[in-house]
């Protein structure tokens, strides 16, 4: 912590406040926070940290959406999750710094690819959504749920993987919430034992923690009065800019 640099604590400080704000008003803009964690601490350890400033600030979003989750698509998700967590787990111990950063880097723009295509086409028919129904329904669940758990072990990043999937199944809105509130919840959970075998969850990290979670919550409650009086159109222009960014740096960096 002696270390960091001033501009390395504000980066950090606005990642905290990032990851609030996503929980209760900017659904997948977490990715900003990664890649914020990642460009100032080593990869594989902001990994740790980021993900006890998640947990904090699935306790707002739990808090809020409590009552709104749709069971049955969780559990559907559940033994896919576990894969993809294990995947992941494999990757962090055996892959070095350098190499999760690109990792990193590369899930970062491939969701955001995603994300941008799939905002493209929305409100056009799509006849093959149509055709692959029993697809969604079937093996939907297992293909988003292993990626979703590796990205979310390696990257903390599986956010728009599973905004994807819960938007597949037409979620209503509070659903919706709800239902990405206690996944994340429990899928962040589930992480900690994994988290700390591989070293990544430590005192050191737990102390970094404790500095940075006022910035969530500080996130957390201005994203419950802000969320209706920000424009969608500015808002979607400046994740997907920053997301770049970050997504760049670790890359080329």
């Amino acid at each position: 912590m002696q270390s960091l640099p001033v501009l390395g604590w504000v980066a950090l400080g606005l990642g905290a406040l990032v990851v609030g704000l996503s929980k209760t008003a900017m659904p997948g803009a977490n990715t900003i926070a990664v890649g914020l964690f990642a460009a100032v601490l080593p990869a594989r350890a902001s990994t740790g940290v980021l993900l006890v400033l998640l947990m904090v600030g699935d306790l707002f979003a739990v808090a809020a959406y409590r009552n709104n989750a749709d069971w049955q698509v969780l559990r559907r998700l559940a033994p896919p999750v576990l894969v993809g967590l294990g995947t992941g787990t494999a990757f962090l111990a055996v892959a070095g710094d350098a190499a999760v950063r690109r990792a990193i880097g590369g899930i970062l723009l491939a969701l955001l690819v995603v994300t941008v295509v799939r905002r493209a086409r929305t409100g056009r028919p799509d006849a093959a959504e149509v055709r692959t129904g029993r697809w969604r329904r079937r093996l939907a669940p297992g293909a988003y749920g292993t990626l979703g758990g590796f990205t979310t072990m390696v990257a903390n990043a599986g956010g728009p993987v599973m905004s994807l999937y819960f938007l597949a199944t037409r979620l209503p809105v509070l659903t919706f919430l709800g239902t990405a509130a206690w996944f994340f919840f429990a899928v962040n959970l589930t992480k900690v034992p994994f988290m700390v075998a591989l070293g990544l969850v430590t005192p050191a990290s737990l102390l970094l923690d404790l500095v940075l979670v006022p910035g969530v919550v500080v996130g957390a409650l201005a994203g419950r009065r802000l969320a209706p009086r920000i424009p969608q159109a500015l808002f979607d222009r400046l994740i997907i800019a920053l997301t770049v960014v970050a997504a760049g740096y670790l890359l080329l960096g």
